[in-house]
């Protein structure tokens, strides 16, 4: 039976990461797969759906060329070769794991890996022993009771990604992150797109400022927006798809070639030897302390399988932490409360810490600024004027609470939000801060100037 320091059953960025971080410091190390090196953000999540919003981004920018003084006749979208991209873009991706592996003399187990009591894993029948297990299994896109998926025409997002034909028409049900950039992707598209969310704004965990524009952005595109809506029933006998839809007004029915099931993951956990190791879960994830140690010494958990944010840069940080503890560092853990969300639409959302709804309800005395793009110089030359910049102190200590973002370019934009917390940075320290101009990245120190009445362009 062939021994290792430290086996990862599953090689998505939290699997491979956490590898690559323990053949750094000295363990000898295997990844377990049974599909794609990369795992789902890889191949089939975070990054081809990039590639797909890009190629939307292109094309709506060729369909607004006149407003940029450029003329262009004559032009079309290939959406099979707008697939084909994003399928060769994660390709590469995933063979750039593959170098990473040979590089830091990892072991790839190709199979599917089941956990055994004693520090083992079965992978297809072949038995492999570590002083140390990580379980970074994933997840996947969650099914619910009333909306069975079939793969045709109730699709998670693996089938939105490689559709053979682009519908005319399609329904989307959830507004998080994967609901609102397909509907993004296949209304730029040319694809009718409806959107069905429970709760009563469109990603529902932004703060409601952001939440208003992004819906008032998304009509304005051409979406039809449905929030305080449940999808009670589909058919999908006939032609296309029925789908039955409560709302304040009574029950609607609607109709359209597809509709792409967005509400949310399950973490893998299922036939993976949990229950026969004897390792605690609940409410569908694994049980771990602050470093990621299940109940049952030498197994470990990281990202999606375990409580948190299922977001691929915690997967990561969590896996660098589980290893660099388990090497002898002195680890800390992760500050949960200081990890950025980025959603990847145009206009992009990006944010971090409380909204002003939560830094109230904590009992914050607050100063909020907010600056918008439409006052920014970069953004009116670039034409992207829509959205803004809002920022959230304590009055009190100066300590910055929260940083909410909608425009474009954002995502690049919050890391500064998230180091500046991180170092417990002030308003006041932010503001003596020179920002380059003309940037979109100066409405972050405008808007901080704006919470202390220190505003210049507004």
């Amino acid at each position: 039976m062939k021994s290792f320091d430290v086996i990862v059953l599953g090689s998505g960025p939290g699997g491979y990461v956490t590898a690559i971080r323990a053949s750094q410091l000295g363990l000898k190390t295997a990844v377990i797969e049974k599909e794609n090196l990369g795992g789902v953000c890889l191949n089939w999540g975070c990054i081809p759906t990039k590639a797909l919003l890009k190629s939307a981004q292109v094309f709506d920018y060729i369909k607004h060329a006149a407003d940029y003084g450029i003329t262009v006749s004559d032009f079309d979208k290939d959406f099979s070769k707008v697939v084909q991209r994003s399928r060769s873009v994660a390709d590469g991706m995933s063979k750039g794991v593959q170098f990473l592996m040979k590089k830091n003399k990892i072991e790839v187990i190709e199979g599917y890996g089941t956990l055994k009591p004693g520090k083992k894993v079965d992978v297809d029948g072949t038995l492999y022993s570590a002083e140390h297990i990580i379980i970074a299994t994933g997840a996947r896109s969650r099914a619910l009771p009333n909306l069975p998926q079939d793969g045709k025409k109730v699709i998670g997002y693996r089938e939105a990604m490689t559709l053979a034909e682009q519908p005319k028409s399609m329904i989307v049900v959830g507004s998080g992150a994967i609901g609102v950039e397909f509907s993004n992707f296949y209304n730029s598209m040319g694809t009718e797109v409806t959107i069905v969310e429970y709760l009563p704004n469109l990603v529902p965990l932004e703060d409601e400022e952001v939440s208003k524009q992004f819906e008032k952005i998304f009509k304005k595109n051409g979406i039809n927006v449905m929030t305080n809506a449940a999808l009670e029933s589909v058919d999908t006998s006939g032609e296309g798809v029925k789908a039955s839809v409560k709302t304040k007004d009574g029950v609607k029915e609607l109709h359209a070639d597809i509709v792409l099931s967005a509400v949310g993951i399950a973490a893998n956990i299922e036939n993976i030897g949990l229950e026969e190791v004897g390792i605690v879960t609940d409410k569908g994830k694994i049980m771990v302390d602050e470093f990621y140690r299940t109940n049952i010494p030498g197994y470990y958990a990281i990202g999606d399988v375990v409580p948190g944010p299922a977001l691929a840069h915690v997967a990561s940080a969590e896996g660098i932490t589980c290893v660099e503890k388990i090497a002898g560092m002195h680890a800390e853990p992760i500050d949960y409360g200081n990890i950025p969300g980025c959603t990847y639409t145009s206009p992009e959302i990006a944010s971090v810490g409380l909204t002003e709804a939560q830094a109230k309800e904590q009992g914050y005395e607050i100063k909020v600024g907010k600056f918008p793009f439409s006052a920014s110089g970069k953004a009116s030359a670039s034409g992207a004027k829509d959205g803004f910049v809002k920022v959230i102190f304590d009055a009190k200590y100066g300590e910055w609470l929260g940083c909410h973002m909608i425009g474009a370019g954002v995502t690049d934009m919050i890391a500064e939000a998230v180091v500046a917390r991180k170092l417990e940075t002030t308003g006041h320290e932010v503001l003596k801060a020179i920002h380059p101009h003309p940037t979109m990245s100066e409405a972050v120190m405008e808007a901080v100037a704006a919470a202390y009445d220190e505003v210049i362009h507004l």
